[in-house]
């Protein structure tokens, strides 16, 4: 198979043993954008700008800050971060009528600087717009989730074209749920219509095939702590638990 730049990271992953290629291939993404973030992206204009806007989600936070490198970097997205929402929030909250006279004793008056300002209505709904929009934001998540779709687009490329790709496909140990589903979802998107029904006849039967092995698995790692299987074999049920919950969920960090 003759390699091409773009299709590099898709071989290499499905060249790996694992539970699912497409969850290696999202670690790899996501390393990289928790290095970008922390180092080149702080001096990008437009990269600041999308994350003073969207921020990151919680996961993202947790490995930024982990990975111990650049806290001052980490800092200042947070505080430009900070500073857009408080003036979302303020303008969702305050309707301020120019010119009017700051209300005695306002317990506001500070934080709209000193500035002769009253509160004159609010509209909840627009905040819990605007919160809700937040916690559902993420700079590195959306950077993954567009690289991953051009992944896609290359996973079926080549599974389409590559008799070899092919060959590696159906021998590997399946998916993990959210990456089965976003196969299914987009075989109809990339593959010509004659070849469809034969890429989900394929994919299905290796997902149950493998859903039902790690069940076996599992089932034989509790069962080993029954006294009368004390001598038995583990066979691959020792990890069984944390390939499990990848199967399940998609990549985890368990300890």
């Amino acid at each position: 198979m003759k390699e091409k730049i773009y299709t590099i990271p898709v071989t290499e992953v499905f060249g790996e043993e694992c539970e699912c290629p497409m969850c290696l291939l999202e670690k790899r993404l996501e390393d990289e954008y928790i290095n970008y973030f922390l180092g080149p992206s702080l001096m990008e204009p437009d990269c600041r700008m999308d994350t003073n806007e969207k921020g990151f989600c919680r996961r993202h936070f947790q490995q930024l800050y982990n990975s111990q490198e650049n806290r001052l970097g980490l800092g200042l997205m947070i505080d430009t971060h900070l500073q857009e929402q408080i003036c979302r929030l303020k303008k969702a909250y305050y309707q301020v009528e120019p010119g009017a006279k700051a209300m005695s004793g306002n317990p506001f008056a500070r934080f709209f600087g000193g500035k002769t300002a009253a509160a004159s209505g609010c509209d909840i709904a627009k905040i819990l717009k605007l919160l809700n929009a937040l916690e559902c934001s993420c700079s590195i998540c959306c950077k993954l989730d567009h690289t991953m779709e051009r992944y896609l687009d290359v996973i079926f490329y080549l599974w389409s074209g590559e008799i070899e790709f092919k060959k590696t496909f159906e021998s590997k140990k399946g998916f993990c749920l959210k990456h089965f589903k976003q196969l299914l979802e987009s075989s109809e998107k990339y593959l010509k219509a004659a070849e469809v029904n034969d890429f989900l006849n394929i994919l299905f039967n290796m997902q149950m095939e493998n859903l039902a092995r790690i069940q076996q698995e599992v089932n034989w790692f509790t069962r080993k702590f029954d006294y009368r299987n004390n001598d038995a074999p583990w066979g691959n049920s020792k990890d069984a638990i944390p390939r499990s919950i990848q199967k399940l969920k998609g990549y985890c960090e368990l300890k």
